[in-house]
Formats: structure tokens, C-alpha cells, sequence
């Protein structure tokens, strides 16, 4: 499988996992973007210095993941390609925060690698909290949300548009490298001076596929705006599940309880 297909592949495979009937994925959308957004906020106003605090804060990607029944280990593999850009966030903090903080055997630890890896693990943090949001919630869920907290409307049909038919772009170029490589046999990868024609038998393809695809979607009514299904109802669940993990992502950022752990077990 190349990687064009694989990229359609996973696609498919994170809708399917997102639309799967268990009670996580059936927590009311608004609810669940409602966490994330608050969770991305606290993670990132833990302030640089507090690695102890920030550790606490894998409790709800843990639990979620756990909840979810998702694999941790393939999470990682379909988040290798914006991992390692997070990771290097803060590179540089230990050359230039050198005070050093304690010594573990020959070794100094100094601020600036505790800042760095504070930052690493906030982005780490808040992309698997994004990932998880897009694991246990279908777009057209998260879309609806959008729409109940006034973000508008031209701005969620783009975001709809361009999750939906992103995969019909890779197809369209999954087909355009393979008529290439049949043409040019043994060549690897695709030469440069014909780059700029590729792009635009590319840009030509869309268009017609945008057009047929703009024109069924006349026809079946499409004026401008979606309409939501009205199916998600508040119930009781959903405020308790929210509440819930608002009181523990609080309690974790205000009170610090993993180096209480470490004190009762160090």
C-alpha cells in the first residue's frame, strides 16, 4: 500500500472508530469539545517551570483513551508526522536557562531543560487531546457543536468541506503519480520539470470533481448552509460526565498532587 492509499485508509479508519456506538462517542458532541478546549487551556497555563504539575494533566488523554478502547500504540504511529514537530518546541531553552537545579550523580539538571521538556509535553498534551476529540467524535458531531457556540457557519461548512473531500484530493493524486510512474519506469519519485504540470492537471481535475460534486449537491437541496442533525439532546450523563472532568482537571491544576505522591513515596 502506498502512502497515498494508507493516508485515505487511516482517513476512513478514524471515521469509522468515531462513529462506533459506545457511550464515549455518544457523550453530547458540544460537551466534548467543550472538555477539550478547556483542557488545552490548562494544560498551557501551567507555568515552565512546573513539570510536577504538568505531569498530572495525562490523566484525561489516559482515561479517555481507556474509556475509548483506543490503541495508545497506533494513536502514536498516526501522529508521527506532528509529533516530532512538537517535541522540538523549546530545543534551544537549555542553552540558554543554565541554572542548575539539582544534581543526579555527575549530571546537572538546570531550568532550561525542565522548561523544555514542559513545553514539549504541554504540545504533546494538547495534540493528543485534539486527536482524541476527532477519535471519539464524528465530524458532522463536531461541526454541530461548532455551530451551537455561534462559530459561523461559512467557517464550519469550510471545515466539513475540506475533512470530506480532502480524501477525494489524495485520490486524485494517488492517480496522477500512478500514470506517471507507468510512464516513467524505474524512475524514483517524480522529476521536478514536471512538477508545475502535475500541479496543474491537479488543479484542473479538482475543479471538474468540485463542480460535479457542487452540482449533486444542488440538486439535493444544498442552498449554502447545513443542517445539523438535532438528534443530540442534553441528558443527564452528559452534564455528569462534564462536571465530572471539570472537577478533576481543576483539582489537578490547583492542587498538586503528584508531588504529593512523591513526598507520601519518595
Amino acid at each position: 500500500m502506498s502512502r497515498l492509499d494508507n493516508a485515505i485508509h487511516e482517513l476512513n479508519h478514524i471515521e469509522d472508530v468515531a462513529g462506533r456506538d459506545q457511550w464515549v462517542n455518544n457523550i453530547h458532541p458540544l460537551v466534548k469539545l467543550a472538555l477539550t478546549i478547556i483542557y488545552i487551556i490548562i494544560v498551557v497555563s501551567f507555568g515552565k517551570y512546573n513539570l510536577s504539575g504538568l505531569i498530572g494533566m495525562a490523566v484525561y488523554p489516559a482515561a479517555v483513551f481507556i474509556l475509548a478502547e483506543l490503541s495508545f500504540k497506533d494513536s502514536l504511529k498516526r501522529l508521527k508526522v506532528v509529533l516530532p514537530f512538537v517535541c522540538i518546541v523549546g530545543i534551544f531553552n537549555p542553552f540558554f536557562d543554565r541554572i542548575p537545579i539539582y544534581n543526579i550523580g555527575s549530571f546537572t539538571v538546570t531550568t532550561g531543560m525542565i522548561s523544555m521538556l514542559t513545553l514539549v509535553i504541554k504540545g504533546v498534551f494538547s495534540v493528543l487531546a485534539s486527536y482524541l476529540l476527532i477519535a471519539i467524535t464524528t465530524i458532522e458531531e463536531i461541526c454541530f457543536a461548532l455551530r451551537l457556540i455561534h462559530v459561523p457557519s461559512i467557517i464550519v461548512t469550510q471545515v466539513m468541506l475540506m475533512y470530506r473531500y480532502i480524501s477525494m484530493l489524495i485520490g486524485e493524486v494517488e492517480r496522477i503519480t500512478k500514470a506517471y510512474s507507468l510512464r516513467a519506469p524505474g524512475q524514483k519519485g517524480i522529476h521536478f520539470k514536471v512538477w508545475g504540470s502535475l500541479v496543474g492537471q491537479l488543479l484542473l481535475r479538482s475543479m471538474d470533481k468540485a463542480e460535479a460534486v457542487y452540482e449533486s449537491m444542488c440538486l439535493r437541496g444544498f442552498n449554502g448552509n447545513f443542517y445539523y442533525s438535532e438528534k443530540h439532546k442534553f441528558v443527564m450523563s452528559d452534564i455528569i460526565y462534564f462536571a465530572v472532568w471539570l472537577i478533576i482537571l481543576l483539582v489537578f491544576r490547583f492542587v498538586p498532587i503528584v508531588r504529593a505522591f512523591g513526598y507520601i513515596f519518595g
